[in-house]
């Protein structure tokens, strides 16, 4: 049997390291059950087939019934380098010049190709676009210096050289991008303005997940209440800071959870997805230094929740 070292080196490996502490049941069904974010019950399968994983120093077959004290070592190999195609897919350009172009993102649509997002995102968009960029970085994502969730609609700014990447980068990283979001949560939101402050990071049970955590990053959301609609207020969040689920995770520990929002906030019958738009955008163009601030208006299906409520309330 060849030893699990000599399929996968080590150095671009990961290994999850597993004891049995419960009844017997199958290796399979067991890993799927422990790992649901992380490893379908059919990857396991294929891991197990393919020498990856071990049960006390030894391979096994995923119908392997599995004992007390057994010990699970899975090895989670690379993943192979994603190389994006240009799609022929439609862009709402709000502003484009040599250097960049401001997007209007429509909902669904994802960033950047990731695990299980091979295709069909606005980097394979942005390819079609611009054939030519000629930037010196990663080529999972050419052109992106930040990121909208799948499901936030709105503004993004996509850059086509290097000059414009890093002036952009320096940007956000120094927090000078002006960064407005139109956002509706779940109740009457009291205060009507102030800034919300608390340390984001990893979830650590739910590894997908964020969550305040203490000693996580600075995370500083500012808002303004727009309106109130019985139950729900739109609110205006400006955020000083770029943390990944940063509106979604400060709503929803201030007690009011972003409408439509499956995985942190709430489910509402007049959304399918959740209720942010990033609504404005501002930072300075790379060529001339001058301030430049572009807005979108909410989505169509965001219109829509919102003439719902003003017409129930």
């Amino acid at each position: 049997m060849e030893n699990i070292r000599n399929i996968v080196p080590d150095r671009t490996t990961h290994t999850l390291h597993l004891v049995v502490e419960e009844k017997t049941t199958r290796l399979d069904k067991y890993i799927a059950n422990h790992y649901p974010l992380m490893l379908s019950r059919t990857q396991v399968q294929g891991l197990i087939i393919k020498g990856y994983v071990t049960v006390t120093g030894k391979s096994a077959k995923p119908s392997l019934r599995l004992k007390h004290g057994d010990e699970i070592s899975i090895v989670i190999p690379p993943s192979p380098p994603l190389i994006p195609e240009p799609e022929d897919i439609p862009l709402s350009i709000v502003y484009e010049d040599d250097d960049l172009m401001v997007i209007n993102k429509p909902p669904g649509l994802i960033t950047h190709p990731a695990s299980g997002h091979p295709s069909h995102t606005l980097v394979n968009a942005i390819l079609a676009h611009c054939p030519h960029l000629s930037i010196d970085e990663p080529s999972v994502r050419p052109g992106i210096v930040h990121r909208l969730d799948k499901d936030t609609s709105g503004l993004i700014v996509a850059v086509k050289n290097n000059k414009a990447r890093l002036s952009l980068v320096q940007q956000f990283n120094s927090r000078a991008v002006f960064k407005q979001y139109l956002v509706l949560v779940k109740g009457q939101l009291i205060p009507p303005q102030g800034t919300i402050d608390l340390p984001i990071g990893r979830d650590a049970i739910h590894r997908k997940k964020m969550s305040i955590v203490f000693g996580g990053r600075q995370a500083y959301t500012h808002y303004r209440v727009i309106s109130y609609y019985g139950d729900y207020t739109l609110v205006e969040a400006t955020l000083e800071t770029g943390r990944t689920h940063q509106i979604r995770v400060h709503f929803a520990a201030l007690g009011y959870p972003v409408a439509g929002d499956a995985t942190y906030g709430i489910k509402t019958p007049f959304l399918t997805r959740q209720f942010v738009h990033s609504h404005s955008l501002g930072f300075l163009l790379p060529s001339s230094g001058e301030y430049r601030e572009f807005h979108a208006e909410l989505a169509p299906d965001l219109k829509e929740a919102i003439e719902y409520l003003s017409s129930s309330h």
